[in-house]
């Protein structure tokens, strides 16, 4: 077989080219920005200019961070010149807080502004005249608190009525009926929908507060079906609208649940005409200054905490209402036991000689 040379090859030489190829490359690539590099600053930036548009167009899709809440807060309440809503009204002044009045009655809010005025000063009352049912009243209001207040912390939706009327559903007129149904749960869903729709733009958000009532808790409210039908809706407005602003990752803007228990207001009293509403009355109603003296500092430690979760305050808790009632039997027992060891037993033992 013949044989065939094959060429030498040098190593160093090999080597030599190998080393300068690499730094060639490590030159060139040190000149020149890598391809996936550009594609993340082009990427980031069209990320970041995107999500400044979609956060300047307000949209409920991006994610909120609220800015931290500092009292004094800026306090909306509805149906407030008279009741629990002007009792509220006056303990979140004596806190610190400003407040936003506001009722049907144009003399009424004139009248309470007023006098709360002369109480805590001329820059801290505001009164509008809003009837709840009307969309156009209720923008009005939100326009009115831009206008003095700038902004909103928190929004209790007070207003409510029962017509005065404690009579079965059966007997209940078609005007009663309107104004129970239009004030209680239409009235709320437009105050809802225009606090939330406000408190979206505000860089601090805010909290709603529904309070509820009888029949929130699902139990009858013979006499008042009506407005027992349409508390209990509170409740269920309340859950649906968390979950909404859940599934929208709403973060700054929270709905909550407000009840104060029984209160002894025009509206509760109207209807105790019967001596079991009378007995309940007299043991769990309480005044609506002791009620929102109770309410208030629980309201406040919310947005002062920073909290974003949900909340149920209540102020008559079905552990207290048994607690009242059980001992209320407690002392009528005791003080039939004391008059009969006191004077019965002496005259019987004394008949009995």
């Amino acid at each position: 077989m013949a044989s065939v040379s094959l060429p030498a090859i040098s190593i160093p030489r090999y080597r030599t080219r190998t080393r300068a190829l690499a730094r060639s490359q490590t030159t060139l690539s040190s000149r020149m920005p890598s391809l996936k590099s550009l594609g993340h600053r082009a990427v980031s930036g069209r990320c970041r200019d995107w999500n400044l548009n979609v956060i300047r167009a307000g949209s409920p899709d991006v994610k909120r961070e609220a800015e931290a809440m500092i009292p004094p807060y800026n306090v909306l309440i509805t149906g407030s010149t008279k009741g629990i809503g002007y009792a509220l009204a006056r303990e979140f002044l004596k806190a610190g807080d400003n407040v936003l009045l506001c009722s049907r009655s144009a003399e009424r809010v004139e009248s309470t502004t007023q006098n709360l005025r002369k109480e805590f000063g001329e820059q801290r009352v505001w009164g509008t005249v809003c009837d709840v049912r009307e969309g156009k009243d209720v923008k009005a209001l939100v326009a009115f608190a831009r206008k003095t207040l700038g902004y909103i912390d928190i929004w209790i939706n007070n207003a409510g009525s029962n017509a005065y009327s404690f009579k079965p559903l059966a007997e209940t007129s078609d005007e009663d009926l309107m104004e129970v149904v239009t004030t209680n749960t239409l009235g709320l869903m437009i105050c809802c929908r225009e606090a939330i729709n406000m408190m979206l733009n505000q860089p601090r958000g805010g909290h709603i507060f529904n309070i509820d009532g009888a029949g929130s808790d699902g139990r009858p409210t013979p006499r008042f079906a009506a407005y027992g039908a349409t508390k209990r809706s509170v409740v269920h407005l309340t859950k649906s609208l968390q979950a909404e602003l859940q599934m929208q990752e709403v973060k700054n803007v929270v709905v909550h649940n407000l009840s104060p228990g029984m209160v002894t207001t025009d509206l509760l009293m109207s209807g105790a005409t019967t001596k079991q509403a009378k007995f309940f009355i007299n043991i769990l109603a309480e005044p609506p200054d002791v009620v929102a003296a109770s309410l208030v500092p629980s309201i406040r430690s919310i947005p002062s905490s920073q909290s974003k979760k949900p909340k149920y305050i209540r102020f008559l808790t079905g552990f207290k209402a048994y607690s009242q009632i059980f001992s209320v039997k407690k002392t009528i027992t005791y003080v039939v036991f004391l008059f009969l060891f006191t004077y019965a037993t002496p005259n019987l033992l004394t008949a009995q000689v």
